[in-house]
């Protein structure tokens, strides 16, 4: 079996490198093109003959077509995915999350892969005040973030439906864990304390979100390459939901800080209140969260102020 997973210097994508190299005998292909949310430093660890690493934007269609001509599955994790970045200049959002997925959509048309996971966001969604929202539930962005990354969505579910590519979606909750870019909440949060740095919180700190452990996403992404049905969206999160503020407290909690840190600042536009994800169709395929919020934010809590003492 062979993958290519593109953003695979990223965050989840290197965690998923991780997962499969270990527990599969697959042959890996990465792709990235190493912007700021993506590290070679990521992968430098990994020692497999298995595993080859190209430095290339999904973007570059003479590339793509031909690494996706010799895959068969693709795994597509690229993105441009910070909320603030986007709201701050979206072009780089719609040419990436839109374009590339395009590009690489395209090269899949002309091949026949077994499977091609569009790797997306519970975002896409929008906020949900009570309830949780299944798949079936229209899509209704409301930033330029999860506004791409829902073009890329139906963008990939047209393809299925014109073009026969094998697309399954997943839309997972908030990751978090290792490796994660130190600008996204958990790791910001972690190493402002470790310093006695404020803790800028958003507004008053009341918004919602289900935080997953990133092992456990790749679990379920491996769950739906298997098992999932072509052509269907599945919903990855953990059931576990706190408030911004409840997550500044189990961070300081964890690194022994003093809760005077916390500083709220103010709130950026269009701040979805509260996202939920019904995770009963995934469930049926046999897979459900092994890790604990409490446990996830403890590895990466060690992760990170390890990563300070060796820098």
């Amino acid at each position: 079996m062979r993958l290519l997973v593109t953003g695979g210097a990223g965050f989840i994508g290197s965690n998923y490198v991780r997962h499969v190299l270990k527990r599969t005998d697959a042959d890996v292909t990465t792709l990235d093109a190493l912007t700021y949310a993506g590290s070679k430093a990521n992968l430098t660890d990994i020692d497999s003959p298995r595993h080859q690493f190209i430095e290339g934007d999904i973007r570059n269609r003479e590339l793509v077509n031909d690494l996706v001509d010799d895959a068969d599955i693709v795994v597509n994790f690229a993105a441009e995915s910070h909320v603030d970045r986007s709201i701050d200049g979206a072009d780089p959002f719609v040419s990436t999350n839109v374009g590339g997925t395009c590009a690489l959509l395209d090269a899949a048309a002309d091949t026949e892969l077994e499977r091609f996971i569009q790797v997306s966001t519970d975002e896409v969604y929008g906020e949900i005040l009570e309830e949780k929202f299944t798949e079936d539930d229209s899509l209704s962005p409301r930033n330029p973030y999860a506004a791409t990354k829902a073009g890329a969505d139906h963008l990939a579910q047209s393809y299925y439906t014109t073009h026969n590519v094998p697309v399954v979606i997943t839309r997972s909750s908030n990751n978090f864990g290792p490796r994660q870019h130190p600008e996204k909440l958990i790791p910001k949060l972690i190493q402002r304390a470790s310093e006695e740095k404020s803790l800028p919180i958003y507004g008053d700190g009341s918004n919602i979100r289900e935080w997953i452990y990133v092992e456990d996403n790749c679990r379920a992404i491996e769950t739906v390459r298997k098992d999932g049905n072509i052509g269907e969206v599945y919903n990855i999160g953990s059931g576990d939901e706190r408030t911004n503020l409840e997550v500044a407290h189990e961070v300081l909690d964890a690194v022994d800080a003093n809760a005077d840190l916390i500083e709220f600042v103010e709130d950026r536009p269009g701040h979805d209140q509260r996202y939920a994800l019904d995770n009963s169709k995934l469930e049926a395929l046999g897979w459900k969260p092994s890790w604990t919020f409490e446990e996830g934010l403890q590895q990466a809590v060690e992760y990170y102020l390890e990563s300070e003492t060796n820098s």
